[in-house]
């Protein structure tokens, strides 16, 4: 309800706002240039299809360059891009483990393997019931049939038990190093009332990297030797990063290596940050670069590359260092959104600071997540069920 009263007062603060030029974006007292960056559009990248809240899109590492989507009540399919699809195939169902009792649970977020062309391994996050938990599963493509995957084959990695229904991270996706990373949420309500953000023996409110190559006994999974907390008493060794509210997508910049997320904020800031090796963002001691809390920190805290407030949004959505051929003047900039009042913008980050920033696309829409396709092109997911691909003007 908070969200959806949220969205009101801001569409009427947009409506009011003449300007239209993003210009008061928080974090940006000395505001870059922007020529540099151009504006973009959405356009209907398939005429023909439509999804049931579409939350995820990715593509597998077979060669086949198709792209898969994933929707919120527990469905994965896939569709080649050319010719001009008329129909997505279905991949995987399972709607019926899938729990929604909150409408930011359900199917979240899936990852292939690797080495998806040589064994079959996807992986997906997913909320479920009875307890309230998360569940991050591997399962396989069906023996008998390359285009669907095997429902019979889910083993379950680990479950976190929830206490509320909202923040549930989540991305899942596999590093250039070849472990996996999976973002999730401080475990709901507001305000972080078990004080996970800072808590290092929590599973909440982390970023954590596992292998999923090397078992370890019988957990389906092993702690990579270099884990900055693999080692430290009293911490969950799968931790990578933390202090981190609401990750709503993360991604690795596919020329650097480098780990970007986007921190959903609680009542006036929302953040973009680089993930590193043993980082705290601060949670639940400040929101953004904003005091929040009474916490001390356990460790320095590292600041936000950029942060906004509730005149620009309200829930952000993490997005992708632009790295494809079809927008030369995007090449290298950091395209990220708001899921309720569906802005764009670009920035650039010299590691320091931000050297360019704009807002380059206002649009109604809800933008769930944002997807890259194999050349690197970029895409939106958007709740009125189609998927849009992002284009320069």
């Amino acid at each position: 309800m908070r969200r959806f009263l949220a969205a009101l007062l801001l569409v009427v603060l947009v409506a009011c706002d003449s300007k239209g030029d993003g210009s008061s974006h928080d974090g940006l007292r000395d505001k870059p240039p922007a020529e540099t960056l151009p504006r973009v559009r959405m356009l209907d990248a398939f005429p023909k299809l439509e999804f049931d809240k579409p939350v995820w899109l990715t593509t597998p590492p077979d060669g086949t360059k198709r792209l898969f989507v994933v929707e919120q009540d527990g469905r994965v399919s896939w569709f080649h891009t050319e010719p001009a699809p008329d129909k997505a195939t279905r991949f995987l169902d399972i709607s019926s483990k899938t729990f929604r009792g909150h409408t930011e649970e359900g199917l979240l977020a899936l990852a292939f393997h690797p080495k998806y062309k040589e064994n079959g391994l996807f992986f997906v996050w997913y909320t479920a019931n009875k307890p309230r938990r998360h569940i991050l599963s591997r399962f396989k493509v069906s023996k008998s049939d390359a285009g669907k995957a095997d429902p019979a084959s889910e083993t379950i990695l680990c479950e976190i038990d929830k206490p509320y229904g909202n923040h549930n991270g989540a991305t899942v996706l596999f590093g250039p190093d070849g472990f996996l990373y999976f973002s999730v949420g401080d475990g709901g309500a507001g305000g972080d009332p078990q004080k996970n953000g800072q808590n290092l023996g929590s599973w909440l409110a982390k970023v954590h990297r596992i292998d999923v190559d090397r078992p370890d006994g019988k957990k389906p999974y092993s702690i990579p030797k270099d884990n900055p907390f693999a080692k430290e008493a009293g911490a969950r060794p799968e931790t990578w990063a933390y202090g981190l509210r609401n990750i709503w997508r993360m991604s690795f910049d596919r020329q650097t290596g480098e780990l970007w997320g986007g921190d959903v904020g609680q009542d006036k800031y929302e953040e973009v940050d680089l993930i590193v090796k043993g980082g705290n963002y601060g949670w639940r001691i400040r929101e953004g670069l904003h005091g929040f809390g009474s916490e001390t920190a356990k460790s320095a805290l590292i600041d936000p590359v950029i942060e906004y407030g509730r005149k620009d949004g309200a829930s952000i959505t993490g997005g992708y260092v632009y790295r494809g051929k079809a927008m030369k003047d995007l090449i290298g900039a950091y395209l990220y959104a708001d899921y309720v009042l569906g802005t764009i913008w670009a920035l650039r980050y010299d590691g320091k600071k931000v050297t360019a920033w704009k807002e380059v696309l206002r649009q109604p829409k809800n933008i769930a997540s944002f997807g890259e396709d194999w050349d690197g092109e970029l895409y939106v997911t958007c709740f009125d069920g189609k998927i849009y691909r992002l284009a320069t003007e």
